[in-house]
C-alpha cells in the first residue's frame, strides 16, 4: 500500500516493481539534490511561453516518476518560478508560474517531511495550515487557489525552494544536525 511520508510517496517492499523503481531511480537521477548549489539560488520571475510548458510537463512527469508530491524548478536547475504539485492521485498536478504565498493561516502544524532533493532525510517542520496561493497558470491566466493540509503544506515547501530554503533550514537543531550527517558522503573503504 503506498502513503504520503514527508512529500515522498512510499511503498511497501514487497509492492514495488522493479520497473517502477527504475523509473523512480532515473526520475531522482535528474533531480538535484543537495549540496548542489542550485539549490540555494533564489528563483526569478518569467512570462509562460512554449519553452516553460515544456519545462511543466517534464516536472510533472517528474515529480510523478519519482513518487513526489510537489517539484520546484529550482530541483531541475532551473532557476525560475514555476512549481508543481499533486497531492492526491485523482486529482490533476497544480502548476504555479510565479507563484506567491499572500496569505497564511495564524493556526500551525509540525509534520514530518521529505524531500526528492535530500533522499533520506524526514525531519519536522512547522508550517501553516492552510495558504493562499497566487500566481499565473501556463497560458498566463491569474491563479488563486486556497488549500488546506497537505496541500498547504507543499505549497510551503515548493515556495521555499524557490527562495533558497530547504526543510533542513526550517526543522529544530538537532533534526537539522541529525539530517546532515545523512546527507554527508559517506567514504568507500576499499579492501587492500
Amino acid at each position: 500500500m503506498a502513503e504520503e511520508q514527508g512529500q515522498i510517496l512510499v511503498e511497501d517492499d514487497a509492492e514495488r516493481d522493479p520497473e517502477v523503481e527504475a523509473r523512480r531511480r532515473l526520475a531522482l537521477a535528474q533531480i538535484r539534490q543537495y549540496p548542489d548549489p542550485a539549490l540555494r539560488l533564489q528563483a526569478r520571475e518569467l512570462e509562460p511561453d512554449d519553452d516553460l510548458r515544456r519545462l511543466a510537463e517534464r516536472m510533472v512527469s517528474l515529480m510523478h516518476d519519482a513518487h513526489g508530491v510537489g517539484l520546484a524548478a529550482t530541483q531541475v536547475g532551473v532557476l525560475r518560478r514555476l512549481v508543481v504539485f499533486q497531492t492526491q492521485a485523482d486529482d490533476e498536478p497544480h502548476v504555479v508560474v510565479n507563484p506567491t504565498l499572500t496569505e497564511r493561516s495564524q493556526e500551525t502544524d509540525v509534520d514530518d517531511e521529505g524531500c526528492l532533493s535530500l533522499q533520506g532525510v524526514l525531519v519536522p517542520v512547522e508550517r501553516s495550515t492552510s495558504v493562499t496561493l497566487e500566481g499565473i497558470d501556463l497560458d498566463g491566466a491569474p491563479l488563486h487557489l486556497e488549500l488546506e493540509g497537505l496541500a498547504a503544506r507543499v505549497a510551503q515547501h515548493e515556495a521555499d525552494h524557490l527562495d533558497g530554503i530547504l526543510i533542513i533550514d526550517r526543522t529544530d537543531p538537532e533534526s537539522r544536525k541529525q539530517a546532515l550527517a545523512t546527507l554527508r558522503p559517506q567514504p568507500i573503504l576499499v579492501p587492500r
